[in-house]
């Protein structure tokens, strides 16, 4: 799934909403889950079912973790 194909809309990817949510962590290091959810769906129409896979990609290359008493991901990388 992550593998571009000449069928796939290159706004419509798993990696193109990490890189919407991992540039909007960079700026405030720790969002609430909700709220990046509701950002997924405001920048790409029909891109909530891309969300969790980018959630999950990020966190296995070890950029955001979640911390499930305040139901948030947190930024893990660099500050720039």
């Amino acid at each position: 799934m992550l593998r571009p194909s000449k069928h796939a809309h290159p706004d419509k990817t798993v990696i193109f909403m990490a890189i919407i949510l991992l540039q909007h962590l960079k700026n405030q290091r720790r969002e609430e889950f909700q709220t990046l959810k509701d950002l997924a769906k405001a920048k790409i129409k029909g891109g909530e079912p891309l969300f969790l896979p980018a959630l999950s990609f990020l966190y296995l290359l070890g950029l955001i973790d979640y911390h499930r008493k305040t139901d948030a991901i947190e930024y893990l990388g660099p500050v720039e």
